[in-house]
Formats: C-alpha cells, sequence, structure tokens
C-alpha cells in the first residue's frame, strides 16, 4: 500500500504543471482586448516603486538586455511578458521594452486583467 502511494506521488509531481513568477505581485491595469499568452516567456514585474524583478530576482535596469539575451541562448523563440503595477512609471516600461529591441526579441507584450 505504501509502494502504491509514493507511486502516485511521484506520478503528480512528475505532472504537475510548473508556474513561473516574475517576482512579486503587480496591480495589473484593465485591457477589454487581453489575449491569453502560453509558450517561452520571459515574465518581468514594475512595481510602483520602480523596481524591476525577472525570476524572483530584482534586477538593475543596466543588466536587463544581459539577462535577455541569456534567456535567449536557453529558449531561442522566447517572448516577453511586462506585468506593470498601474502605478508604475512609464520610463521603467519603455526601458524594458528598449532592452528587449536591442537583445533582438521580436515579441514584447504588457500583461493586463481582462
Amino acid at each position: 500500500m505504501l509502494d502504491v502511494v509514493f507511486i502516485l506521488l511521484i506520478f503528480f509531481i512528475v505532472t504537475s504543471v510548473f508556474v513561473t513568477e516574475a517576482g512579486i505581485e503587480v496591480s495589473k491595469p484593465e485591457a477589454s482586448t487581453a489575449e491569453p499568452k502560453s509558450k517561452d516567456l520571459i515574465l518581468i514585474a514594475v512595481s510602483a516603486d520602480g523596481e524591476i524583478w525577472i525570476d524572483g530576482e530584482q534586477v538593475d535596469p543596466r543588466f536587463i538586455r544581459a539577462r535577455f539575451e541569456l534567456r535567449l541562448a536557453e529558449s531561442p523563440n522566447s517572448s516577453v511578458v511586462i506585468q506593470g503595477d498601474r502605478a508604475a512609471q512609464n520610463e521603467q516600461i519603455m526601458l524594458i521594452m528598449r532592452a528587449a529591441r536591442d537583445a533582438e526579441i521580436a515579441n514584447v507584450s504588457i500583461s493586463t486583467e481582462a
């Protein structure tokens, strides 16, 4: 009986979906044209204070392009999803978009609430 429980446990662990988070919870703006995305995503969160988070780590704005290039080396078809807080400055969002363009990422989206 114990063996069956362990086998089921292993089965559920292996088949579970792992969700990546940008690192912080942000209050996203609303949009009527929101579309779901699902593939290799680079999630970036911008807090109301202007902090930029990638993969759970706060990142200096000077190193965003380098992080993009590292992720592109792992997964060449990645796209960027910016999770900007409603109170975040547009300057930070534009800085991320410029870094994505410089790293030659074709698909950049801004996450919103539907």
